[in-house]
């Protein structure tokens, strides 16, 4: 399902919500997963809106996820995934692991990676030769620096992309900051996420390292400058829990595989 302007809209979850009925002990929880490894993340490649497979270690991690799930009997009522594959797969194989793919699933441009522009396909070392490592770390980490955009007759421009039609030409970028991503992902937030949790849902999100930052930040708000050295694991649950207006009561790890990393939650 696409929530698209095309697509599933607000009220359509609002019909899934009412038609649920979800039990009230488990009302409020919010389940974060970065999708398994893909094929450019073991390549060192700018990823971004490419739409890449999962290696099968991603293929591995996302099931391991579901699995870390199902050993705690979490349920859901709602799922919500990028419109890239490496993110819907990893969604199949945790409810698979899950014995719930019967849930619906929503997916949204706004839950996609961050928009790298012309540095898409290219590896790390290709860019740091062309660049210099000191501006490809502030593409990087940078809050608000920008990768060069994409040219408007690139074939890899998502206006081009039949899985946006619908979708206003404007909001589709061409190349995005971390703080571009934070916008969308907040947007996403208060008109899906937050109000199916109001209604009781328990939900499953699974999206991109950055998107997945960028939502964190806007639930705890968490500062500018420390948002860029913050990560999220492949395939390792983040639970949230809410109080009844929707704040933010805790969060924490499944089976964190290095806890003592400074850089993740």
């Amino acid at each position: 399902m696409n929530m698209s302007e095309k697509g599933i809209s607000r009220d359509d979850v609002s019909y899934v919500a009412r038609r649920q009925r979800p039990d009230r002990r488990g009302a409020f929880t919010l389940v974060l997963v970065r999708h398994g490894e893909s094929v450019w993340n073991r390549e060192h490649r700018f990823t971004g809106w490419a739409d890449v497979d999962l290696t099968a270690q991603g293929e591995e991690q996302a099931r391991r996820a579901g699995e870390l799930l199902a050993q705690e009997k979490w349920e859901f009522d709602l799922a919500f995934t990028s419109v890239l594959k490496r993110c819907i797969r990893s969604q199949w194989l945790m409810l698979e692991a899950l014995d719930q793919t019967w849930l619906p699933v929503f997916t949204d441009w706004r839950l996609n990676e961050r928009h790298y522009g012309d540095l898409t396909g290219h590896t790390h070392a290709e860019v740091i030769a062309a660049h210099g490592s000191q501006r490809v770390l502030e593409w990087r980490r940078s809050f608000r620096a920008r990768p060069p955009a994409l040219p408007q007759t690139d074939p890899r421009d998502p206006a081009v992309d039949r899985r946006y039609e619908g979708t206003v030409r404007g909001e589709l970028p061409r190349t995005e900051s971390l703080s571009d991503t934070t916008t969308r992902v907040r947007q996403f937030w208060e008109e899906m996420l937050k109000p199916s949790l109001r209604s009781g849902m328990r939900i499953l999100v699974c999206a991109h390292g950055n998107s997945l930052r960028a939502l964190v930040k806007v639930l705890d708000s968490i500062p500018d400058a420390e948002i860029a050295h913050l990560d999220i694991p492949n395939g390792v649950p983040l639970v949230y829990w809410f109080d009844a207006d929707i704040r933010p009561l805790g969060r924490c790890f499944l089976d964190l595989p290095h806890p003592a990393e400074s850089n993740i939650l």
